[in-house]
């Protein structure tokens, strides 16, 4: 997955996205690690906030943009 390399990108902390999301940074971490799985919720969250689509975020397509909205 793409989360590190966009939140380098940003120059932000994994501490900033955690709090974003309202999760613990440890867990942020293991979602950045490949070590847990995000939730859709979150997944969608971070897309929105990084605005890119979540087949970006998922290594489905190497095209950031997202989808236009209907």
């Amino acid at each position: 997955m793409r989360l590190k390399d966009l939140r380098e990108d940003a120059n932000l902390q994994q501490r900033v996205l955690a709090d974003y999301l309202n999760i613990k940074q440890n867990t942020y971490s293991q979602y950045e690690n490949g070590q847990r799985q995000i939730p859709i919720d979150a997944l969608i969250k971070l897309a929105k906030y990084y605005n890119v689509s979540t087949d970006y975020l998922l290594g489905i397509t190497r095209i950031k943009t997202p989808y236009p909205k209907k």
